[in-house]
C-alpha cells in the first residue's frame, strides 16, 4: 500500500501569486496546481492530502499561535498519516522548525518543512523539487524528527538557519551534517538522524513568555539592555562574540546580568558566529559571563535557543528546572561534548 502524507499548507512563497503589491499567498492555488505536476503523478509519490490554512500567511506574520496550530494538526492526525510535509515561508522557517522539534515529544514519524524562494506559479521555480523530494523522503525514510528540506539538502530542523535572501540555497546547517546524501539517489545518513523513542506522541503547546534576544556589538549601550531587563523578562538569548565572549571591563554590564540572574531570568549565551560553539572558559572575557550566571548555548542556533527557552518555560514552572534542561541535548539541537 502507498504511504499517506498530509501536506499542511501555511502559506509562504510556494503558495504565492503576483499581485500589485508583490507576491502574496493565494488560497486554493496549491490544490489547483499540484494535480497538474507530472512529477507528482509518478507511482513512487505517496498519496497525499492537503490541509490549507485560512488565512494563508507570509512567514513574517507567523507567531507562536500558528506554531501551536501546526503542532495540533500534526498531533490530531498523527495516527492517520505516515508523515507530514509543512509548506512554509522561508523567512521564519528555522524558528518554526525549531519550535516544532521541541513541541512534538516522542515523535516517531517524519515531519519535513519546506517551501521555495520562487513561487510555484513562476516558469522557473525551486518549488517543484522541494515539494516532490519532501514527499518522497517522507514516504521512503525512517526519519523520526522535524527536518527542513531545501535545495537538495535535508537538515535537522533545529540546526538550520536561513543564510540567503536571494539564492536558491537559502538554508544551511552550520554545526551539524546534512541528514542525507542527495543526488541521483537519496541516501539518509542513519548515523546522524535521531533514534526513535518508545514513548507515545505528545504535544507540548507553547504559551506566551517574555523572551528577548540581544546581539552585542562594540560600544553597545548598557542602558538599552538595562531597559529590556527592567521589563518582565523571563529569558534572554545573549548573542556574544566569538566563543561566547563579551566585555569584562564594564562593571555595570556584568552587574546587570547578575541582577537579572538573581531575579530568575534565564540567560543563554549563543555565539554570533555561523560556525562554532560557546566555550566561556576559554577567555577571561567569557569566564566573566559564567560568573554572572549565564548558561552556555554551546553550538545552538539563536533560533533554536529562543524556541527551546519558550518550550521549557511552557513546560516547567521552576526556573531552576528550566536552566538545568537548557543544558540537556533534547532533540539533537546542540553538541555538549565539544
Amino acid at each position: 500500500m502507498k504511504k499517506k502524507i498530509l501536506i499542511i499548507n501555511t502559506g509562504g512563497t510556494i503558495s504565492s501569486v503576483r499581485t500589485d503589491h508583490g507576491f502574496s499567498p493565494s488560497p486554493g492555488h496549491l490544490a489547483q496546481t499540484l494535480p497538474k505536476l507530472i512529477s507528482l503523478q509518478h507511482p513512487e509519490i505517496p498519496e497525499y492530502q492537503i490541509h490549507e490554512y485560512d488565512p494563508l500567511l507570509d512567514s513574517s506574520n507567523m507567531t507562536l499561535h500558528e506554531w501551536n496550530i501546526i503542532g495540533e494538526d500534526i498531533f490530531k492526525n498523527y495516527h492517520f498519516y505516515d508523515g507530514f510535509v509543512v509548506l512554509h515561508g522561508t523567512d521564519t522557517m528555522a524558528y518554526t522548525a525549531s519550535a516544532l522539534s521541541f513541541m512534538l515529544e516522542n515523535l516517531a514519524k517524519p515531519v519535513i518543512i519546506t517551501g521555495s524562494q520562487i513561487p510555484l506559479t513562476e516558469v522557473r521555480n525551486d518549488a517543484v523539487d522541494n515539494l516532490t523530494s519532501s514527499l518522497w523522503i517522507c514516504a521512503n525514510s525512517n526519519l523520526a524528527e522535524v527536518c527542513v528540506y531545501f535545495d537538495h539538502k535535508l537538515m535537522r530542523g533545529n540546526r538550520c538557519r536561513k543564510i540567503s535572501a536571494q539564492s536558491l540555497a537559502a538554508f544551511a546547517s552550520p554545526n551539524y551534517p546534512y541528514l542525507a546524501d542527495i543526488g541521483i539517489n537519496i541516501r539518509v545518513k542513519q548515523n546522524y538522524v535521531l533514534k526513535k523513542t518508545s514513548g507515545e506522541i505528545n504535544l507540548q503547546k507553547i504559551s506566551p513568555h517574555f523572551i528577548a534576544n540581544f546581539r552585542l556589538f562594540p560600544g553597545f549601550s548598557t542602558e538599552v539592555l538595562q531597559f529590556i531587563l527592567k521589563q518582565p523578562v523571563e529569558g534572554l538569548v545573549l548573542e556574544t562574540f566569538g566563543s561566547g565572549n563579551a566585555q569584562n571591563n564594564n562593571p555595570d554590564f556584568l552587574n546587570l546580568l547578575k541582577e537579572a540572574f538573581n531575579k530568575g531570568v534565564v540567560i543563554v549565551n549563543c555565539t554570533q558566529c555561523l560556525h562554532g560553539s560557546v566555550e566561556m572558559a576559554q577567555y577571561a572575557t567569557g569566564y566573566s559571563l559564567i560568573e554572572s550566571g549565564l548558561i552556555s548555548g554551546y553550538d545552538m542556533t539563536p533560533e533554536a535557543a529562543h524556541c527551546k527557552l519558550l518550550y521549557l518555560l511552557s513546560k516547567y514552572k521552576d526556573v531552576f528546572q528550566v536552566r538545568k534542561k537548557m543544558l540537556v541535548n533534547l532533540r539533537g539541537e546542540m553538541s555538549t561534548d565539544i
